[in-house]
């Protein structure tokens, strides 16, 4: 009898901690997904300021056509990744933020552009976005982190299988952002 209550208490010890692993499991996914909301919303409000964006400049900068269809594909792109692949979204999200740059560069080439009050607000627009995608962004690195260390460490490595373990990629700098600045006076 005293085997028997030893045997039924290791099985409901067991229980309660596969129960307590699974729902570890489950609050880090949700958090994690919770933090891509974020992300998600800010990337909305971005895609739709683009056009405007685009168009702004294209009555200054005619020729810099290039330019200008490498936004919008880039931003038709990043549209086009189903909602629920956050590793694509983030990999297509690092080349919308590249060619991004590219038009404010192009306002230092045309003055009357920089000066322009439609582009002025348009750019402060998308600043205030980039630094609500920031500030989520972070967000969502640090529920990735938790999520992903969890999910690789004792004893969730042990059930990351059985209870279906998913690993998210960060939302990381691109390589060029990592680059020194290069700074000319002549």
């Amino acid at each position: 009898m005293v085997i028997l209550l030893i045997i039924v208490g290791i099985i409901l010890l067991l229980g309660v901690i596969l129960v307590g692993v699974f729902n570890r499991f489950v609050k880090n996914k949700n958090t994690v997904k919770d933090g891509w909301s974020n992300i998600d919303v800010a990337l909305k409000r971005r895609y739709d300021l683009i056009p405007n964006l685009v168009e702004t400049v294209k009555g200054y900068a005619s020729h810099e056509k290039e330019t200008l269809e490498a936004v919008i594909q880039a931003r038709n792109s990043a549209m086009a990744v189903p909602s629920g692949d956050i590793n694509k979204q983030i990999q297509a999200e690092s080349q919308l933020q590249k060619t991004l740059r590219s038009v404010f560069a192009l306002s230092e080439a045309y003055p009357d552009l920089k000066a322009n009050t439609n582009f002025l607000q348009l750019q402060d627009k998308l600043n205030e976005i980039e630094e609500n995608l920031e500030r989520a962004r972070r967000y969502y690195n640090g529920t990735v982190r938790e999520n992903n260390t969890y999910g690789e460490s004792f004893p969730g490595v042990l059930f990351a299988g059985m209870f279906s373990y998913q690993h998210f990629d960060y939302f990381e700098a691109e390589p060029e952002s990592r680059e020194n600045v290069k700074v000319s006076f002549t």
